[in-house]
């Protein structure tokens, strides 16, 4: 007997000829010996008892016949050789494969889990800092007052890439968060008695009272390798642990800075931000709008539809800024040197700016002595939401109009970048103007919005503030606060990871040793999968 093994995806097919020189028509038969893949079908009857833990799935099987003999299928005859037969491969019949594969979770299958936004599908591929940090929380006469202990951040080099690499961001969290974990353990406050953490040089840390780590959202790998070192701490140390959500620690970190503050100052303490509150977060991942009411309640006003205006600053840094400087850069951070390349003087090159002071002035398209403008994005309404893809592309083709970014000046290179920044930065400011008109007639009494929260990567961008706050000013909401976090402290780090896990630990939180990192998780608590506190693996004491 002739045997030949024929490998296909799924399922795997073996096929067995018969050699028998007495058996003029041998059969083929096709055989799958492994289940066949699950795949969606249609929906499956209620009667039947299998309805909601089974998929039913019906593959057409064939029975072949072949009218010629085995060896002529191994060696081809010659069609011309009298008395040769027919060689066409018949169907006998068409019996039917029932084919039954368990579903683990139902309710995912059928289509009741929440479907992906684009704005979780860029938090997905964002995580390319490895960040370590210590920090604690005390208490004063005065208030609550903080302190970082150690502060540490590793950045992957996607250099080449001109942007975020998610498997080069992986390997340097596999390589250096370790390496970091051990670097900190140094800076653990010293132990006063027998008990702590013996180091290896013979003195003793204070153990830390829990361990926070970011559980989501965003890609699931680079998340577990945090989310299992903290695990792994919590063990071995016997100390609770706080899966924080990554947006939260963002709106939180005004809270961080004013009690970083009062540790350092010795008169009255700063007020932390009290909510209810606006906050803006703003990064190369996100661009969202909300009204945080507590903890952890917080309502999305407005999102990108597109892209976020980080990634939009960082497309035209690339278009604006020449090769030759782009090459020089030390990091991807391409929209914190676009803000470098055309306001080379810091605050002094945009002193003179204005805002328009009424709706109809923001809207006007401004036209620039080179003879291009940018269009604001939702320019003739009051849609609640942001766009920025439109403004990189528009920056892209200006300065390939020619054919060629190389024939465009400095000067108007300059020109192109700043304009690009203002009409990111008053499309921003505008939604923000709309949220607080609408909530105007609510905001009396202990529901009055007092502070505006920008945090993010973007919030370092002293041109954003300049903005910003002359927008609200001309426009009636000079009273409102604008609160944005150092430099240091508004792109992602384990500070504010850190703080967040401080205020939920507070508030009676922990997380159970069997979370798991979640690529999509929402703010909002009335979403479909219940915001912050919506997933399992919290334990509340």
């Amino acid at each position: 007997m002739y045997t030949t093994t024929a490998r296909v995806v799924k399922p795997k097919l073996s096929l067995s000829i018969s050699a028998a020189q007495n058996v003029p028509r041998p059969s083929l038969s096709l055989k799958s010996p492994s289940a066949l893949p699950r795949t969606p079908v249609s929906p499956i009857s209620a009667a039947s008892p299998t309805s909601k833990r089974f998929s039913s799935l019906q593959v057409p099987s064939y029975a072949y016949t072949n009218s010629c003999s085995s060896k002529s299928i191994l060696k081809k005859q010659p069609s011309s050789r009298a008395g040769s037969v027919d060689k066409r491969i018949q169907f006998k019949g068409t019996p039917t494969v029932h084919c039954v594969t368990p579903i683990e979770n139902p309710d995912e299958y059928y289509g009741k889990h929440m479907k992906m936004s684009r704005e979780e599908r860029r938090w997905s591929v964002r995580h390319d800092d490895t960040s370590v940090a210590i920090v604690e929380k005390t208490k004063k006469v005065s208030g609550s007052a903080a302190k970082i202990h150690f502060l540490e951040n590793v950045t992957a080099d996607t250099r080449a890439h001109r942007g975020i690499h998610p498997i080069i961001a992986l390997e340097s969290h596999q390589d250096n968060l370790a390496t970091l974990v051990q670097k900190a353990l140094n800076y653990l406050p010293e132990s006063k008695t027998s008990d702590g953490l013996k180091l290896a040089d013979g003195t003793r840390r204070r153990l830390p009272d829990f361990i926070s780590a970011t559980r989501g959202p965003g890609m699931r790998s680079n998340l577990s390798v945090g989310l299992d070192t903290g695990k792994a701490l919590s063990v071995a140390w016997q100390i609770p642990m706080v899966g924080v959500h990554h947006m939260q620690a963002h709106l939180l970190t005004p809270g961080l800075v004013t009690c970083l503050e009062n540790e350092s100052k010795a008169g009255p303490p700063a007020t932390v931000p009290e909510f209810p509150f606006l906050s803006i977060l703003v990064s190369g991942g996100h661009t969202t709008l909300v009204q945080s009411k507590d903890l952890t309640d917080h309502k999305i006003l407005a999102t990108s539809e597109d892209i976020a205006i980080g990634e939009a600053l960082d497309k035209s840094a690339r278009d604006i800024i020449p090769d030759s400087l782009l090459r020089e850069a030390k990091s991807t951070m391409y929209g914190k040197n676009l803000e470098q390349f055309v306001f080379p003087n810091g605050k002094a090159d945009f002193a003179d700016y204005s805002p328009p002071d009424t709706r109809g002035q923001e809207i006007t398209k401004r036209v620039s002595d080179w003879g291009w403008s940018l269009t604001t994005p939702f320019a003739n309404t009051r849609m609640m939401q942001f766009s920025f893809s439109s403004i990189s592309s528009m920056v892209g083709k200006i300065v390939r109009r020619g054919g060629t970014n190389i024939k465009m000046s400095h000067a108007e290179r300059v020109d192109l970048g700043r304009e690009a920044m203002r009409v990111c930065f008053e499309h921003l400011a505008s939604r923000t103007v709309i949220a607080l008109e609408t909530l105007r007639p609510y905001n009396t009494g202990k529901n009055e919005i007092r502070t505006l929260v920008v945090s993010g990567g973007v919030a370092a961008n002293q041109f954003l503030m300049k903005v910003l706050t002359s927008f609200l000013e001309v426009r009636g909401f000079g009273n409102i606060n604008i609160v944005a976090p150092p430099p240091y402290l508004c792109t992602d780090n384990a500070a504010m990871i850190g703080w967040a896990g401080i205020e939920m630990f507070e508030a009676g939180f922990r997380s159970d040793l069997s979370c798991r990192p979640l690529r999509k998780w929402t703010l909002d608590p009335q979403a479909d999968d219940g915001g912050i506190l919506g997933p399992g693996g919290w334990i509340r004491e």
